[in-house]
């Protein structure tokens, strides 16, 4: 029987690349995956031409040349930018927070005007919180309308927040949102940071690319095994739920979950925009994606004769599907240190990514997160 020096368990982005660098290094890694696939929530299909992310859009930015550069080695990247687009009762208001959306929002065309009409917003939200005799906003709903005022709060956060976690927003923490992005430009550009993109051809090459040199095998799930697959390596890298490596020990962390309804619709363009966000609570999802947008640009987007696009409904994660996201609450991060006090005292087992950290994870500290690990 082979032995390794890593078995890594998961094959996705904190899998992969901890696997490329092992094999830099000169190491042996055995990689295993429950799902058919490489690339966890990275994987794309490709439908129509059209490499579709099947567990949703996933953009890659950072303003680290060195994350971006690393990236870019395995597979060059594009120059998609992402500006999303909410939708509040048929009407379009561009994200993120920027003078477009102020002069949707309220016809004001220059930043002093806007300034002035958020300013009269938090105002009133403060007074309100002072004669309610609360120092501090108590959660989310109040947190948010004293950093942009009731309008905006009230078309653009509150339903589709409230889709997003399963719960009404006077229930979640305030900390959820420390603060909200509000720009006085006329800019759409979502990210703030200097390199955004997705991979050409689709996130599978650059999954492909870290994992080439490792050992694969898909459609094996590392608990049906154990101890077979513990014996297998001398250290583990472990990208699962960390409370079920632990036999949830001290109770299931609670996550949420996305279910997408992915359409081919017979006509070249069907929103104008890879992304539009659905901000009502009347309509059940949270956002369309359509996924042509993310690599065709231009007239170029008329090349192809069809598009694939992909409602995505938020709900509570019960173990009939992937879990997608932690549960930011009291309860679930005083549950997670007690399992990452067990983890610190692992000597054989390194735990990374959204799952084992539970933590809501862009690509790019991932990235980063594993490029300063020692290997």
């Amino acid at each position: 029987m082979k032995h390794y020096d890593y078995l890594i368990v998961g094959a996705g982005l904190f899998g992969a690349t901890f696997a490329y660098r092992a094999h830099q290094a000169g190491k042996r890694c055995l990689v295993i995956d429950k799902r058919p696939q490489v690339g966890g929530n990275l994987y794309c299909e490709e439908v129509e031409g059209i490499h579709v992310h099947k567990y949703g859009a996933h953009i890659f930015h950072t303003s680290n040349k060195a994350v971006w550069n690393f990236v870019n080695s395995i597979v060059e990247f594009n120059r998609y930018t992402n500006s999303p687009v909410a939708n509040y009762q048929g009407k379009l208001y561009n994200l993120p927070f920027n003078m477009n959306t102020f002069y949707q929002m309220w016809q004001v065309t220059t930043p002093e005007e806007a300034q002035a009409k958020l300013d009269e917003q938090r105002r009133e939200a403060l007074e309100a919180m002072q004669k309610a005799g609360v120092d501090a906003p108590r959660n989310l709903e109040e947190q948010a309308i004293a950093l942009i005022g009731r309008d905006i709060y009230e078309k653009l956060i509150k339903g589709y927040t409230e889709k997003q976690w399963g719960r009404k927003c006077t229930e979640l923490p305030a900390f959820i949102i420390k603060r909200l992005p509000v720009r006085m430009v006329y800019d759409n550009n979502y990210f703030n940071d200097a390199y955004q993109g997705i991979p050409i051809g689709g996130y599978n090459k650059l999954i492909d690319g870290l994992l080439e040199g490792a050992d694969v095998e898909t459609s094996t799930d590392f608990f049906a095994n154990r101890a077979h697959w513990e014996s297998m390596a001398d250290k583990i890298v472990f990208t699962g739920k960390i409370d079920e490596y632990y036999d949830y020990r001290y109770g299931a962390l609670e996550y949420r979950t996305v279910r997408f309804e992915e359409e081919v619709i017979d006509t070249p363009n069907y929103q104008g925009n890879a992304v539009v966000n659905y901000t009502e609570a009347e309509v059940p999802y949270t956002r369309v994606i359509e996924h042509k947008h993310f690599e065709h640009f231009g007239e170029a987007v008329y090349n192809l004769k069809k598009t694939v696009i992909s409602r995505e409904y938020s709900t509570e994660w019960k173990g009939e599907s992937e879990p997608f996201y932690p549960v930011n609450n009291d309860r679930n991060t005083a549950l997670y240190e007690q399992y990452r006090a067990l983890a610190e005292q692992e000597e054989r087992v390194i735990f990374g990514g959204r799952l084992a950290e539970y933590k809501y994870y862009d690509m790019a500290p991932i990235v980063e997160r594993v490029l300063n690990m020692e290997v």
